[in-house]
């Protein structure tokens, strides 16, 4: 998935970085997705959030698309 993403980010960052930031969000929604179907233990959004949260702080070079978008949902 990063070599994609990544390839993704150099190209539309370059022509319509606007359209980019909605998209790495996105992909941060279906990792909550899957964290919340993987460990029954997260089910409830906040818990789930919250783990995801301390993995993008753990580990910011996880994925590609974190050192643009860390955030998980969107504000407002």
């Amino acid at each position: 998935m990063n070599p994609i993403v990544r390839g993704w980010i150099q190209y539309y960052g370059a022509f319509y970085p606007s359209a980019l930031r909605p998209f790495l969000q996105r992909i941060n929604a279906y990792l909550l997705r899957w964290i919340r179907r993987k460990y029954k233990r997260l089910a409830g959004y906040r818990k789930a959030r919250t783990c995801l949260q301390g993995i993008t702080q753990r580990y910011p070079g996880m994925f590609a698309h974190w050192r643009l978008c860390r955030t998980i949902w969107r504000a407002g």
